[in-house]
């Protein structure tokens, strides 16, 4: 606060009266006030203030007229007081009968020979309900911003999760702004490289006129009819279709890519579609992948089993994600799928997003004649089958031939198909000592090196100890 220059020069002769009137006149409540800070006089400036009743503030200490929290604020505006100088100014709240506090900024200053206080108010009420006008306009428009931000969400979300092939093309520079997912299944290309490119460049040049009609006719009329194309790159045929929408001074195309086949399906619901629709409703899973693995579709028993919330969480994921080998399982299976065609029961585990495993069976089959080429695998939840009796599950399993072998490797791990070959072994040896010596069994164990208490354990391991009494000739 900068004082007057020359107060003592231009005030001369300021009178008790017109100094009172002058800080009635300056400040919505003036209070004059002992060396102890009792109230000795108040006035008020404000009509809204006098009306609350303060002026019965007279003789009350000024510290006993404050809310409980104001009263520190009081004590340092008594105490910083000096003669010539007005302190700091403190806001400070008193208790009103009408409802909310009434809150004051106070200014004190010392005059006089006997150490008067003249405390100088303004009341923010004012300044106050601005306040909170202002808050309640800013908690407005962030009410308002995330209703925009959820309304994006649920759009991108549908967006993402389209299985037609749809982009935004900005209606200025005819440029691809956005590109769904199908869009990449579709021209063959990630979504990054097509968003940016020209919206003539992802079709075929030959039909570069059909498509500036389509665009033309979207912006004259606002909606263009289907125009059949062909994609670049040599990807076939597509039917297009394409409607303006504006949005504040900018305007854009959305733009839908249609297959034929995909359409003559839709229009059949006794073919493909029916087979798709008990893909979706079958108990076991189902998982359609490119030729590298990363999953472009996956049906509802998937999800449960991999403890998926959506079929967006899986699009584009590897479904070595999920196995119970990384790196090991889906090589495994890619490199049958490229090899044969298909694989048939191979078993490995299958882990859920939350942690939980299942015990699964994986056929598999190639797919290399759609567009794109894709992998299809059906996976079987096999953990509650009951099990198989030991000796038939030891005899299924015990690899006879070098192929046999081969279709275990992957399926079951090394150190069971070991033991059960070794077993196996071991009981055509002793089948054919004991055929060699007409069920000798001391000439049997000499033959193969056995003594006669290790050859008769075994015979009761394999189960052979039926057969006929050994002899001693």
């Amino acid at each position: 606060m900068k004082p007057f220059a020359s107060p003592a020069k231009l005030l001369d002769g300021l009178q008790p009266e017109q100094a009172a009137s002058l800080l009635a006149a300056a400040a919505d409540v003036a209070l004059v006030m002992d060396r102890e800070g009792v109230i000795r006089d108040v006035s008020f400036g404000s009509d809204e203030l006098s009306r609350e009743g303060y002026a019965k503030w007279v003789g009350q200490p000024w510290i006993d007229t404050v809310t409980p929290e104001s009263r520190p604020k009081v004590e340092a505006l008594l105490r910083d007081a000096a003669p010539g100088a007005a302190t700091k100014g403190r806001h400070v709240n008193h208790p009103s009968v009408h409802g909310a506090d009434v809150p004051v900024l106070y200014s004190a200053l010392r005059v006089g020979t006997k150490g008067q206080v003249i405390a100088i108010g303004r009341d923010l009420r004012a300044l106050a309900a601005l306040q909170a006008r202002l808050v309640e306009a800013q908690q407005s428009m962030e009410r308002d911003y995330w209703r925009l931000r959820q309304v994006e969400t649920r759009y991108r979300l549908l967006f993402q999760m389209s299985s037609e092939a749809i982009l935004v093309v900005d209606a200025a520079g005819e440029k691809v702004a956005e590109a769904n997912p199908a869009v990449g299944l579709l021209l063959g290309e990630s979504v990054s490289r097509v968003v940016g490119r020209s919206f003539a460049e992802c079709f075929d040049a030959l039909d570069a006129d059909k498509v500036a009609a389509l665009i033309s006719s979207a912006r004259t009329s606002g909606k263009a009819e289907d125009v059949r194309v062909r994609l670049a790159a040599g990807r076939g045929e597509c039917d297009v279709t394409a409607s303006l929408f504006r949005h504040e001074k900018s305007a854009a195309f959305f733009v839908r890519l249609t297959l034929p086949a995909a359409a003559a399906t839709s229009r059949d619901p006794k073919g493909r579609a029916t087979m798709l629709a008990a893909i979706q409703e079958s108990p076991d899973a189902f998982v359609l992948t490119d030729m590298q693995g990363h999953v472009m579709l996956a049906n509802p028993s998937f999800q449960e089993l991999a403890q998926l919330a959506s079929e967006e969480q899986a699009r584009g994921e590897s479904l070595d994600r999920w196995l119970g080998r990384p790196g090991v399982d889906l090589q495994v299976l890619l490199t049958n799928l490229r090899q044969h065609g298909s694989v048939r029961l191979f078993a490995t585990t299958l882990r859920g997003e939350n942690g939980v495993a299942a015990e699964v069976e994986i056929s598999a089959a190639s797919v290399p004649s759609t567009d794109p080429p894709a992998l299809a695998f059906v996976i079987r939840n096999v953990g509650r089958r009951l099990p198989a009796e030991p000796a038939a599950a030891a005899k299924s399993t015990v690899p006879r031939s070098v192929a046999q072998l081969k279709e275990l490797v992957g399926r079951v791990p090394m150190r069971e198909i070991v033991g059960e070959s070794t077993d196996l072994i071991e009981r055509l040896c002793i089948q054919a000592a004991l055929e060699l010596t007409r069920d000798n069994r001391a000439s049997a164990a000499e033959m193969l090196g056995l003594s006669r208490q290790s050859l008769y354990v075994k015979l009761r391991r394999y189960g052979l100890g039926e057969r006929g009494a050994d002899g001693d000739a």
